[in-house]
């Protein structure tokens, strides 16, 4: 009776005092201070991107705060984050805990129920016979699914429906399902009201209700809250109230400088009269180089087979046989008269021989 005491499910308090995280983009949430009492229903109230998130897996040790401290069925954080993993479970967070769509419900369950033995079972427990572990298996998922409000027989395929065919509230049982398996003292989920219609999101409220009065404390993410739960607002960019003010004494300098550069940098374009460069083109007057296609006049030196107009006089060579008769005549008269100058030199060199 004493063990199976200790394993029925009994909520965890949890208390923030100046709980804070601090991440390379700046706070994610800060100054966070709040007590819920064991089986509370802890709504964590805010828009995307706020923080919330964050906060609820720094309350279930998932990440560690830099500023603060929180304690959570009496372990403290940030020191222990490992002894609040043991006693807390994730529902649906996308990102860190999310079902496979390519898996059925069955296969889910029983991954849980393995997985769930493996590492938080005790060393007895592993001890048992096959059939007392395969009893106990089926125990706690039956347990788990009634808890939660699934009803397998309305499903398409029962057991066999895979995830992608369930529909956003089905799923939603489904995630809250493989949570209570470890039968947690602390359920942790996010975006519970996320493409809920009204009718759906009253259900979701009323599931997490019914988990938190079995005992069980409940932290649940949404965008609004509802009337009877505990409440805890996140503001995005409100976490960090100092740095609201530097950026006021900064900002104005940084915007007064670009005031200053942008102008100098828009008269740099007007320096750019590289256009003018572009004029260089201009001196690409090689279109008058190409004025030398005009020494391409030598064309007029082919005019060099106008040398065959001195071949011109060959036609006169042609011609040389009729005035050839003439002209050997014209050549004894010059050979005549040379004798006579022969013959007449001759007589004078006789003559002054003589003297």
């Amino acid at each position: 009776m004493g063990a199976e005491a200790e394993e029925q499910p009994h909520g965890a308090a949890v208390v923030a005092d100046g709980f804070g995280l601090k991440g390379p983009r700046g706070w994610a949430f800060r100054e966070v201070s709040f007590r819920a009492e064991p089986g509370a229903l802890v709504a964590i109230e805010g828009p995307s991107g706020s923080g919330r998130t964050c906060l609820l897996l720094a309350l279930t040790g998932r990440m560690k705060a830099t500023e603060g401290h929180a304690e959570v069925g009496g372990v403290r954080l940030p020191r222990k984050l490992g002894a609040v993993r043991r006693i807390s479970a994730l529902g649906q967070v996308p990102g860190v805990s999310e079902l496979d769509p390519a898996f059925t419900v069955a296969e889910h369950l029983r991954e849980r129920v393995l997985v769930q033995r493996r590492f938080d079972g005790s060393v007895r427990a592993l001890l048992r016979r096959p059939a007392e572990r395969a009893a106990e298996a089926r125990t706690r998922i039956d347990e788990a699914v009634a808890a939660s409000g699934l009803d397998l027989d309305a499903l398409p395929k029962g057991e066999r429906t895979s995830v992608r065919d369930l529909e956003r509230l089905e799923a939603l049982r489904l995630s809250i399902a493989l949570a209570l398996i470890g039968r947690p003292r602390l359920l942790a989920l996010d975006d519970t009201d996320l493409k809920l219609s009204d009718a759906d999101r009253a259900e979701a409220w009323a599931l997490l209700r019914s988990v938190a009065e079995a005992g069980t404390t409940v932290l649940a993410v949404c965008a609004e809250a509802p009337a009877d739960a505990q409440r805890i607002t996140t503001i995005a960019d409100a976490a960090e109230p100092e740095r609201a003010t530097e950026p006021n004494a900064t900002e104005p300098e940084q915007a007064t400088e670009p005031k200053a550069t942008e102008p100098e940098k828009a008269a740099e374009p007007k320096k750019a009269t590289e256009p003018e460069k572009v004029a260089k083109p201009e001196k690409a007057t090689e279109p008058e180089t190409l004025a030398k296609p005009e020494k391409a006049a030598k064309p007029q030196k082919a005019a060099k087979p106008a040398k065959p107009a001195e071949a011109a006089p060959a036609p006169e060579a042609a011609t040389e046989p009729e005035p050839g008769e003439a002209e050997p005549a014209a050549a004894t008269t010059e050979d005549d008269t040379q004798d006579d100058t022969e013959e007449g030199t001759a007589d004078a060199l006789a003559e002054t021989g003589r003297s």
